[in-house]
């Protein structure tokens, strides 16, 4: 699969570690993730905004794992935040767990399922 960052000079430049689109050639292979949410295996939510973005990028990460994938192969992201409170620590814990790949990103501001969740990722990815 070849992954390739598209940002058009005929639209405004991304601000924080993402692509305006992502072109991906060559995929055998879709994952679509659902919404991963705050919590662990044994049903507890962590405390705190960072402590649950760290759980739900685990759980994604489970999810990668699962179809022999990683972090490389993530085409799109889906944030879903509780409020608009948590954006830069979510910009700041996404870009530590991307590191160097920057897929297709949207952020929103929602109500979330459950007031215990502060965040709610879904994903997409291919390989």
């Amino acid at each position: 699969m070849k992954f390739t960052s598209i940002s058009s000079k005929s639209a405004p430049a991304t601000v924080g570690g993402y692509s305006q689109g992502a072109l991906i050639e060559g995929a055998d292979r879709l994952l679509f993730i659902s919404g991963q949410i705050p919590e662990r295996l044994d049903g507890s939510i962590p405390s705190g905004f960072e402590a649950q973005a760290r759980q739900v990028w685990s759980n994604i990460v489970a999810q990668l794992d699962a179809a022999d994938m990683a972090i490389a192969n993530l085409v799109k992201v889906t944030t879903f935040l509780s409020s608009r409170e948590y954006a830069d620590i979510n910009s700041q814990v996404r870009q530590e767990i991307l590191g160097h790949h920057t897929p297709a990103l949207t952020v929103i501001i929602a109500e979330i399922f459950d007031e215990q969740w502060l965040l709610e990722i879904e994903a997409v990815a291919a390989a």
